[in-house]
């Protein structure tokens, strides 16, 4: 009993001593540090954690190299982040580069291939900016620290309904119809369509093989909006750091 209360008692004040230094350790890293998080400042938080863990669970490890190691840990932090900004070439070296992943309303799926993001991912993550529809999209873009950036098209962007009293009656949501190659019946059923009906409207786009859709959706007008899986032909703008 004395002995876990010796041990409570070591826990208890590392803790105690441990986050003062913490606090100062991540005011001096920077904003960038927490609201950012790109990947090497992904790495330093899991080493910070593993170090303080280790520190508050085991009452065996001394406490002053914790000390040691948590200053050195953010001075690297700085010294690396003072290096991005002055180099640029190492600056993309050690994080990712922003991806397109739509052009003008369509998924690109290469590029959604190369950073591993399903379509379910990028739909949540347009729902969450209020993007029901992905053809008001011309330009999205999956940033280095994992965030959507989002650049609707002109016409989205103008004077809208409400502005002008003016009732819509229908909403701007599109339900997808087809996911790689695979055609999802029941939403068509939903919306009083069938597969005969679909495949005559992309016979009309000169698109025969089911399996050639990357993803494919429509809305309760029934326009078809489809993105092919070969996206060789669109014209993708370049962005960097």
């Amino acid at each position: 009993m004395l002995e876990f209360i010796h041990d409570s008692s070591i826990v208890f004040g590392r803790i105690v001593t441990i986050l003062p230094l913490l606090l100062f350790v991540t005011l001096y890293m920077g904003k960038r540090a927490i609201g950012e998080l790109p990947v090497f400042d992904f790495l330093i938080i899991v080493i910070l954690g593993a170090v303080v863990g280790a520190d508050i669970a085991d009452p065996e490890i001394k406490h002053l190299p914790t000390f040691v190691a948590i200053i050195l840990i953010s001075l690297i932090q700085k010294l690396v982040a003072n290096i991005k900004i002055s180099n640029r070439k190492i600056g993309r070296f050690i994080t990712f580069e922003p991806t397109i992943i739509i052009q003008n309303g369509k998924l690109l799926n290469d590029n959604l291939k190369k950073i591993h993001y399903s379509i379910d991912n990028i739909l949540q993550m347009l729902r969450e900016k209020d993007i029901f529809d992905i053809n008001e999209v011309e330009t999205a873009i999956i940033e280095s620290s994992g965030n959507l950036s989002i650049l609707k098209k002109p016409k989205k962007n103008a004077v809208t309904l409400e502005d002008m009293k003016i009732a819509k009656k229908t909403s701007n949501i599109t339900f997808p119809v087809v996911i790689e190659g695979k055609i999802y019946a029941d939403v068509l059923g939903f919306l009083g369509l069938d597969e005969s009906w679909l495949r005559k409207e992309l016979e009309h786009q000169n698109i025969l093989d089911i399996k050639s859709i990357f993803f494919a959706s429509i809305n309760h007008n029934h326009d078809l909006q489809i993105s092919l899986k070969d996206s060789n032909e669109i014209l993708i703008p370049i962005i960097k750091h």
